[in-house]
């Protein structure tokens, strides 16, 4: 089966307004990680989660799918950025002592990525990946907000994969021998022009502008006016969901 790839065209726009994750993730992966020397990071996308995890160990082997993706990276001595399949890592056995995956499990062919973790990961190692909910702004904000998701776009735009997302990842097969995770967020300051390029940058609008020749995106910002001025600063919230396993 084809892997998708919906990132590719608007690598950019997903590089500048995808949010970052929050210290204390990576702090609770660093807990619960003995070794230092090498990770894999799986769908690194524009390798956000590779340039933090550098700071703590050797080496730092960060893959995608998508090399436009790939294109939008802050180099580093120690990441080794490469073109691959989740399905396909071109690794040795018994090799890491975390693997992560930010926000792209949900796009993986589980069956075949599963046993890779299990090859690839040392005896012990930590296997973690996690995605963010929805934000939370305002109470009005919030409503237009899932008017846009749920009606303008609903599941005619929206791929079938981002039910596992919505579910926090309870809907997708997991077996390993699981943690219990703590819950994170994602806190910003962000201006209006802010949170629609973090729109412009899902699949979904992406799919909807293919199919119809216009961008939904302006006539959200349009009902938003009234409550978001342009340059006021407005804090954002998103909620982030993990599940981790011990890889024995």
């Amino acid at each position: 089966m084809k892997p998708k790839d919906n990132f590719s065209t608007r690598s950019s726009t997903y590089a500048k307004f995808r949010p970052t994750y929050p210290q204390a993730l990576y702090d609770y992966l660093l807990s619960q990680t003995v070794g230092r020397e090498r990770v894999w990071d799986c769908g690194t996308g524009n390798g956000q989660a590779a340039q933090v995890l550098a700071q703590y160990f050797l080496e730092v082997e960060a893959t995608d799918l998508s090399s436009q993706q790939l294109s939008q990276v802050s180099p580093a001595p120690n990441i080794n950025y490469q073109v691959a399949r989740a399905e396909e890592p071109p690794f040795p056995d018994n090799h890491f002592d975390l693997i992560t995956v930010a926000v792209a499990l949900h796009w993986f062919h589980h069956k075949r990525f599963y046993p890779e973790v299990k090859r690839v990961a040392r005896p012990g190692a930590l296997f973690a990946a996690w995605a963010y909910e929805t934000p939370q702004i305002s109470e009005q904000i919030t409503r237009l907000f899932w008017e846009f998701h749920d009606e303008t776009l609903g599941w005619t735009y929206w791929d079938p994969e981002r039910v596992h997302v919505i579910a926090n990842y309870s809907t997708l097969d997991f077996p390993f021998d699981e943690l219990q995770t703590p819950r994170f967020k994602i806190e910003l300051e962000w201006t209006r022009e802010c949170f629609e390029g973090y729109l412009n940058s899902w699949s979904s609008v992406n799919h909807y502008i293919r199919k119809n020749g216009v961008n939904p995106v302006q006539a959200l910002m349009n009902k938003l006016e009234p409550y978001w001025e342009k340059d006021e600063i407005k804090k954002v919230v998103f909620p982030v969901f993990m599940r981790a396993a011990r890889v024995i």
